[in-house]
This record gives C-alpha cells, structure tokens and sequence, in this order.
C-alpha cells in the first residue's frame, strides 16, 4: 500500500461504504480510530483486520484494507500523531450527527461538557478536539473528508475545528488543509448474528447493492481513485436531496412505524398508510429541491420505496430513530421554512414532525431513556407536561411550531 487514509469513527457505515470503495480503488490503507470503546478493534485484529462485507444478492465481499485500529482511550497520543503524519493524505470522519458537538445553529456548542473538558486540556475525547490539536502540529497538506449525514458536512466540520482551535490557542494553517463537503448513501444496518453464524465471520458487515457518494473536488492532497465516485464543484443539490427525500422519509418511518408496532423499515413501508406517506412526504420536500434534482425526483421517490421494500435488509426503525434532535432540524424542519418561504404548506412533513414528538412522549411514558443527546432534556419536558412548542424549540423550531402543529 502507497498510501494511507486515517478514518475516525469505525461502525458498519464505514465499514461497507469508504472501506469497499477503497478495497476497490487498490493502493490505499485504512487505518482506523474508535473514540470511545476497544469492540470493534479487538474483533477486527482477532481476524487481522480483515472482514466480510454481505451485499444483499451479491455474496460476502472480502475487505482487507484496514491494518491497524487505534482506540482513542487507550492511547490518545497514538492518534494525535497519525493526524499529524505526513503518510497521512486523507482523514475521514464518520462519528454521527451528535458526534460535532454542535448548536442548533451549526455552530461549535463550547459549553458541552466533552467540548469543555477538550478544551480545558483534559484527556481528549471528541473528533473536533483530535483534529484541532493534531491538525495544529502537521507541516504537510491534508484533506479532512466528512462523510456524516449533515448539511454542508465539510463547511460545518471545519467551523467546529477552527472554533475550537481558536479558543484552544491552536495554530492551523488552513492553506494545508481542506474540508471537502460530501453525499454519502448506502443503507447499513447492524450486524445479526444470524449473519455471524451463516459467514462464519464475527465482524461481518450486512449492506445493500446501492451505493453513492458524491465528493466535492476540492483534495490538498493525493486521494485513492475510487470508482463510481461522482467528483462535483457543488455537492449541496445532491445532499440536499438525499437528506430531504430519503432521511427525511426514514425519520418518519422510524417514528410512525414504530408506535404502529414495525420493527424494521421493509415492515412499516408494507403497511399502506406508512407507504403513501413517506412517498408523500419525499415529493413535498422535493419542491424545494433544485430544478434539476425537482426532475429526477419522481423516480428517485420511486427507487428510495424499492430500497425501502428490500425484506433481506433489516433495517432497524429503533436504529434510525436515534438523535432526533440532531437529524431533524436538516431532514424535515428545513423543509418546512422552505415551503414556508415559498408560501406553501407543508401537511406531511409536519406531520412527520408530529411522529417525533407522539414518539418521544411514548417512551418516556413508558420509561425508557431516549437514544438522543438531548433525551435527558426531552424527557424533563414532557415529565413537566410541557406543550409540544417546547419540544421543538430545543431544535431551534419555535418560529415554525405554530404551522407545525396547528
């Protein structure tokens, strides 16, 4: 291998989308950081590093790219030293939404207490920490590639790492460094063990056919060649639709689905209330969309369903469900200003909105902690039989409450 990509952030996503296009690209390493536990390392160096990747209807795909997995904890100095090495050309982040540590307007969330306790020289423990303080010690170019479902996921990373490098007194020189935005999509849910047993191979990775990564063309240094890559000037009208059609109509199948007793999203798009809706829902949100993806956005409706209906893809509506203060505010309430602006309605997608809150307030009736970065905060809310515009307002949404829920 020639050359070296370091990846933070190892889960399934990573592992069946940057890791099989770089297996097929040739001469480029992975190595990859975990920034909270040692499972996926221990698992991946139990077998070398080396994993299947189960495409649906396609077989188990070897993937041989990693060669080392660092884990953060462990040795944070390990990786503050790969983010600054000059074998580096690329580093690539998939930590989630709630992984930026960000306010509900983008920006860097100084007061969160990993943020806090980063920047108060304690032992690192956010992505935005490692990269302020390795980046600041690196002489030689590099990119810093987003491949996380936000809006301009590459400008709002490096707002985060120069914020935080200027209130940490840290030097970048941005001349070095670029943050490419990105589309990425490929449906991964997590591993069964019915998938362990049936490959015989414990880090097995289940994925669909689909994949699709849109990059803007903007590298300060060599990249791997990867094939089917779309290399753009402006990413945005692609993001934009996938984050507005197909996450946007998975948030509202997560929701809805799971109060109507679905398990998986090929379950609650069977059910022909569920389906009409997040078809719906897609085409209302594509009229915000550019004109040209406002053309393609029929039939992209179309293939997002037949994505949906794949039985063989257990895609988990619990899974998708995580972090609904996070996702929303990009997948259905920009939407909403949007139509609003345009002096539309918007019925479905505030309905979609709607799901969130009936779910949020099911499972805290039901005494279980939401899997959320705010759900402490949501479940206060709803213990102190708040209305529902208190809901919203924690996503920044109050000036949209009233179309919403009215």
């Amino acid at each position: 291998m020639n050359h070296r990509i370091l990846h933070i952030g190892v889960g399934n996503f990573c592992r069946a989308h940057l890791a099989d296009y770089t297996q097929d690209a040739g001469d480029w390493s992975v190595t990859g950081v975990s920034l909270r536990s040692a499972g996926v390392r221990n698992g991946l160096r139990a077998q070398h590093y080396d994993y299947g990747l189960a495409i649906q209807g396609q077989g188990v795909k070897p993937i041989t790219v990693f060669d080392e997995v660092l884990v953060a904890p462990e040795d944070p100095q390990a990786v503050l030293k790969q983010i600054a090495s000059p074998d580096v050309h690329l580093i690539s982040i998939t930590v989630t939404e709630k992984g930026y540590h960000l306010t509900a307007d983008n920006q860097l969330d100084v007061a969160d207490p990993l943020i806090a306790s980063d920047l108060a020289g304690k032992t690192l423990r956010t992505v935005i920490g490692f990269l302020a303080y390795g980046l600041a010690a690196r002489h030689t170019p590099v990119t810093v590639l987003s491949c996380d479902n936000r809006v301009s996921n590459g400008d709002v990373l490096e707002a985060a790492v120069v914020a935080f490098a200027r209130a940490a007194g840290l030097p970048l020189d941005l001349s070095q460094i670029t943050f490419p935005n990105s589309m990425v999509d490929r449906i991964t849910p997590a591993t069964t063990q019915d998938l362990r047993a049936l490959t015989g191979d414990a880090m097995a990775v289940p994925t669909e056919p689909f994949r699709e990564w849109v990059i803007e063309d903007r590298f300060a240094a060599p990249r791997p060649d990867w094939p089917d890559v779309e290399f753009a000037q402006d990413v945005a009208p692609h993001e934009t639709r996938k984050l507005r059609m197909l996450n946007a109509a998975h948030s509202m199948l997560a929701y809805a689905g799971t109060l109507a007793g679905h398990t998986y999203v090929h379950e609650a798009v069977c059910d022909p209330g569920l389906r009409e809706n997040a078809r719906a829902l897609m085409m209302e949100a594509a009229q915000t969309l550019t004109p040209d993806m406002q053309e393609i956005a029929p039939d992209y409706a179309d293939a997002l369903i037949a994505r949906f209906d794949n039985p063989h893809i257990n895609h988990s509506l619990r899974q998708i469900a995580m972090d609904g203060t996070q996702k929303l505010p990009y997948r259905m309430l920009d939407s909403i200003r949007a139509l609003r602006a345009m002096g539309q309605p918007a019925p479905v997608l505030s309905d979609g909105v709607r799901s969130w809150i009936r779910f949020c307030r099911h499972e805290v009736g039901a005494g279980r902690l939401l899997q959320d970065p705010m759900g402490d905060k949501v479940a206060r809310i709803i213990g102190a039989g708040a209305a529902d515009d208190a809901l919203l307002a924690l996503m920044g949404a109050r000036d949209i409450a009233t179309p919403i829920l009215e």
